[in-house]
């Protein structure tokens, strides 16, 4: 029952989208709508590429940020059980 419940969905979500591709692209007023939102889309782009950009330089100052206080901390030791060369394991 699984399999055909998600052909089923596939087929219905499959006629949806050829249905609006269809009025979109081959009717009077979908192509009326289609010209009127793509202006719309394109500002939209525009934003989400402006938005990208920015996440990016946020990325990447955060990076160097952690880069500096890591430096400013200086090397971590590896092994902080025994921090002598003079103790030595139990084991």
């Amino acid at each position: 029952m699984r399999d055909n419940s998600r052909a089923l969905a596939a087929t219905i979500t499959g006629a949806v989208i050829g249905g609006m591709a269809g009025y979109f692209f081959f009717t009077d007023r979908g192509r009326q709508l289609r010209r009127q939102l793509e202006p719309a889309l394109d500002d939209i782009v525009r934003e989400l590429n402006s938005f990208r950009a920015t996440v990016e330089k946020t990325v990447g100052a955060a990076q160097d940020g952690w880069k500096l206080l890591n430096e400013a901390m200086g090397p971590v030791p590896s092994d902080t059980r025994y921090p002598t060369s003079n103790q030595t394991s139990p084991f």
